[in-house]
């Protein structure tokens, strides 16, 4: 399909394919009249997509984006997509409910032993007396409550935010950090949620530590023997946020010293899908209808208002942008160097149009401009634009 997409009235065909099952609420946003939907197509012009690999995948000339239904996006290669002007999205916070929950869940079990308690409550089945022996056996699996502990907190984005709520909610102190902890999320936390300048003061306060970071070269294994050195001896540790971000091999040591009691995690492995005091959930973080749901709108929405409008929200590799225009957009993504604006200016000059309105939003090394022109556009004119130095991708949005 060629880089030109028609406004609201008039009518473009897209075809989006899915790479994994897509709640159905997230596939009705998309106008059949305007989107064909498909699980196999050659060449679409965006991907839906869940847990899918897609690191070996060769992307077609006509791909504009891949929205993961989703927060992580380590299935995508999406520095790779940022160099073809492939916009990803991710869903941040469409989850965030889902996973607040399974974090509670996992307060509870690395509390009180219930994994162990359930299992030797089954292991009862054809003993006598079994009311007699409940009684007698049951000392074993007691565990500390939630009140009154403090719970640590490394990242209070969307879930990080509801999990200290929810934690207070409980009786629980609660310490968190965030280095990037926005002004809107901060107001939406707790006044009673303590702020701690770094990872190093929560580590020593928690007696529960869950962290809700992303994965990514700075994050990778930041749970590890230097780490947990700093932190309480018999700290219980939760990871909802991502396998990766905790060192197994150093987890297991400690788990084995006493110095952690138990480590939950929604990341099994090899390693610590059976081994003593981890507490292994297979990847559950997400997997509530109501989660999918969420998701799939929100990736659904997000590919939608690109697709039909250029604007770029909640993306993870290109500057998020937004325009109203009134009259045709010319969308623009381009490297982040010296005189790009003043030489497309120029284009737009030369070809005897007037430029009404203009945004540009820059992230790193790309930036993403675009144009709202009253009069007709070219052909002609948008191969200029391509033809700049630095130029990745230039769309016509027809009014």
């Amino acid at each position: 399909m060629p880089d030109i997409g028609l406004g609201k009235g008039r009518i473009i065909m897209y075809t989006i394919q899915t790479l994994n099952k897509i709640s159905a609420v997230g596939i009705k946003r998309f106008d059949p009249a305007c989107y064909t939907i498909t699980d196999a197509a050659e060449n679409p012009d965006a991907i839906m997509v869940r847990s899918a690999a897609m690191h070996d995948m060769e992307f077609g000339s006509n791909l504009l984006a891949i929205a993961r239904a989703g927060a992580g996006t380590n299935n995508i290669p999406v520095d790779r997509c940022a160099e073809a002007g492939i916009c990803v999205f991710n869903t941040p916070g469409a989850n965030a409910n889902a996973v607040k929950e399974l974090v509670l869940t996992g307060l509870l079990l690395s509390s009180r032993k219930i994994p162990q308690a359930i299992a030797w409550a089954q292991s009862l089945e054809h003993e006598e007396g079994i009311g007699k022996l409940v009684e007698k056996g049951k000392s074993q699996f007691a565990g500390p409550e939630l009140k009154g502990k403090t719970l640590g907190i490394i990242g209070l984005g969307a879930i990080g935010a509801l999990v200290a709520n929810a934690a207070i909610a409980l009786g629980m102190q609660v310490v968190g950090t965030d280095p990037f902890l926005s002004v809107g999320a901060a107001l939406r936390l707790n006044p009673a949620v303590k702020i701690a300048k770094d990872a190093d003061g929560v580590y020593a306060a928690a007696d529960y530590l869950t962290i809700h970071v992303p994965f990514n070269n700075d994050t990778k294994g930041m749970i590890n023997a230097e780490t947990i050195s700093k932190m309480k001896d018999g700290v219980r540790v939760l990871n909802y946020a991502r396998g990766e971000l905790v060192n197994d091999d150093d987890m297991l040591a400690a788990l084995a010293s006493g110095k952690v009691t138990c480590y939950c995690t929604d990341f099994p492995n090899a390693k610590t899908c059976h081994a003593e005091g981890v507490v292994a959930t297979p990847h559950l973080g997400a997997s509530t209808p109501e989660s999918e749901e969420n998701c799939a709108s929100m990736a659904a929405e997000e590919l939608i208002s690109y697709l039909e409008t250029g604007n770029i929200r909640n993306s993870v590799n290109l500057p998020n942008a937004e325009m109203q225009a009134v009259g045709n957009k010319v969308c623009i993504l381009h490297q982040n160097v010296p005189a790009m604006i003043s030489t497309v200016t120029a284009v737009a000059g030369n070809a005897g149009v007037n430029i009404e309105n203009m945004v540009n939003a820059s992230r790193k090394s790309y930036a993403y401009t675009m144009l709202d022109i009253p009069e007709t556009v070219t052909e002609e004119m948008l191969d200029q634009i391509r033809a700049i130095d630095g130029v990745i991708r230039v769309r016509l949005i027809a009014k």
